[in-house]
């Protein structure tokens, strides 16, 4: 009888673990904010929510004293801004919150800003047609006299006093560029004076430049990345470029400011690596510069803190436990899952060699709500698990084990079901297309346009396809954490409807879904079997989607679309 024992010390630690506080503030990224020299910026506020139980003791601090946080009325966070002494330039550092208690604290609140009096000049990048853009100018007084004036071309630039917030220090003005209908690409300038100001440097006109243009215009999400690390393990992030204007941005390589800042660019997305070896714990400052064909490729920058903590304990990344097929925040029981972060295991990775899974993979153990989870995969960066089936709904939290040292605890949040259809990209007709894992049961290819090396083909109207997803939940019969599936299939019930072209293809009445569930011989993998009906629509990238339905609460949830090719 010794073997219940710790499943029933499992059951009272995610007990305790659900009644403990968590917090969720409102942003976690607050500016730029432009501030006048001499001049203090106004007093941000963040809400501090708790998505568990108990309640919240909230303490701040701040990585410098220009950032003063306090805490009012036990879950706002006010953060005055105390820019006065600071030079012209550009800052970004962080507040700390934190909360004994809280599972997932601390948490932090990146602020940027940009100091000067008011400028000499402001300098715009926008596509013909595109969408209005502000930049904010501070005086430290009212002007009586605030004017624009276009000097090429009409109708593009405004400026306003914004009226949000409470100013006692400064007054902020925003300028506004719109591009207007029919208006080409080109240089325009115009100006904007201030005048009648009791502080003398106010008193300025101010050169304002719209670069209308029809090159790609280097865009960043988000917008500044803060890194953590310990030892002397590289900390990596993602960052997407994006383009906000015409063309093909592409970006050519990557320059970092510091010795210890690295860049690289694979499609859209920036790898940002922070080493460090060398340094001291500390946090550290740094810019990434971009050789890119954009426009604005000079000023497109990317500001980069680096934390070095001064031991070896594992740091799952706030928001870092995401599910294995979307990377979206919500999982489900059942559902292949990945945490990311530093220092989550040895710095050879290591893959589970047999099942069922182990819930200690290379000294790495994973658990959600307190329940160890099975462990596919560990490497110093990813460790990729899965839900356990005893995880209830409702807000979820994460905590890893390497070696005996825990990390931090990360939240997340449990579904009954959250559908998820696995994809590959696929370039068609000058576009990326997200095709579904589905293979055709007639010959094992997959529906997709015919593309050399790959068993490809469209499907047609008639064929049976095997549709592979996960986070479909609970089965009719259950199957123990970490075991394969075995050959008698364990259904999803109710059956899924799945969406075809935005019209139903199969439901549970029809037929044409013959199968859902788990796939057998698989750990986490479920899969849809389904016929495609005679009136399927024909293309080649037609959107496919599935709901499921949890009969306890008749919820619907819906999956993401993947997309497959069909032909006569």
């Amino acid at each position: 009888m010794h073997w219940k024992r710790p499943f029933f010390l499992l059951g009272v630690l995610a007990a305790a673990l659900q009644a403990a506080p968590q917090l969720q503030l409102s942003t976690t990224a607050l500016g730029p904010f432009n501030i006048a020299q001499n001049a203090s910026g106004p007093t941000q506020t963040v809400t501090a929510n708790n998505i568990g139980t108990g309640s919240l003791t909230l303490a701040v601090t701040a990585s410098s004293s220009w950032l003063q946080p306090s805490v009012v009325g036990g879950t706002t966070i006010q953060i005055a801004l105390n820019t006065s002494s600071l030079p012209p330039g550009s800052y970004t550092e962080f507040v700390t919150v934190s909360s004994p208690g809280a599972i997932n604290a601390p948490q932090n609140i990146s602020v940027t800003i940009k100091v000067g009096g008011v400028p000499s000049t402001l300098t715009y990048y926008a596509a013909p047609g595109g969408a209005a853009i502000t930049q904010q100018v501070v005086t430290q007084a009212m002007p009586s006299s605030v004017q624009s004036t276009t000097l090429t071309g009409s109708g593009w630039l405004a400026v306003s006093l914004s009226l949000q917030g409470s100013f006692t220090s400064y007054f902020p003005y925003n300028v506004t560029v719109t591009p207007q209908t029919g208006q080409s690409a080109g240089t325009y300038t115009g100006t904007v004076t201030f005048s009648g100001s009791s502080v003398a440097s106010d008193n300025k006109q101010v050169g304002v430049t719209l670069n209308l243009t029809s090159s790609p215009i280097q865009q960043f999400s988000p917008t500044s990345v803060q890194l953590y690390s310990a030892g002397t393990v590289k900390a990596t992030s993602a960052v997407t470029a994006y383009n906000s204007g015409a063309g093909t941005l592409t970006i050519s390589s990557v320059t970092g400011s510091a010795s210890w800042l690295t860049g690289s660019v694979s499609g859209s997305t920036v790898t940002v690596t922070a080493d460090p070896t060398g340094l001291a714990a500390g946090s550290y400052q740094g810019i990434l510069t971009f050789n890119s064909n954009a426009a604005n490729a000079a000023a497109a920058v990317l500001p980069v803190e680096f934390i070095v903590e001064p031991n070896n304990t594992p740091i799952l990344s706030f928001g870092g436990v995401v599910d294995n097929a979307t990377f979206g925040p919500t999982l489900s029981p059942g559902m292949i899952a990945q945490a990311y972060g530093v220092l989550l295991s040895g710095t050879s990775p290591t893959l589970a060699a047999s099942l069922p899974l182990s819930t200690n993979l290379g000294n790495v153990q994973v658990s959600v709500n307190g329940i160890p989870a099975p462990v596919y995969y560990a490497s110093t960066g990813v460790v990729d698990f899965v839900v356990p089936f005893e995880v209830q709904p409702g807000p979820g939290t994460v905590t890893l084990t390497y070696n005996g040292v825990s990390s931090n605890t990360v939240s997340t949040t449990i579904a009954a079901r959250a559908p998820k259809l696995l994809y590959f990209p696929l370039a068609e007709s000058g576009q990326t297309f997200y095709y579904g894992i589905i293979v055709n049961s007639s010959d094992g290819s997959f529906p997709v346009p015919t593309t050399a090396g790959l068993l490809s083909h469209p499907a047609k109207p008639g064929d049976t396809l095997t549709i592979y997803g996960l986070g479909f939940g609970l089965t009719n019969q259950s199957v123990a954490d970490g075991a394969a599936s075995p050959s008698s299939p364990l259904a999803v019930t109710p059956v899924p409807s799945v969406i075809l072209g935005g019209g139903f293809a199969g439901t549970a009445t029809d037929g044409t879904v013959l199968f859902s569930g788990l796939t057998p011989g698989s750990v986490g993998l479920y899969q849809i079997n389904l016929t495609l009906p005679a009136d399927s629509p024909i293309g080649n990238a037609i959107a496919l989607e599935i709901q499921l339905t949890d009969p306890s609460t008749n919820a619907i949830y819906t999956s993401n679309p993947v997309y497959l090719a069909i032909s006569h």
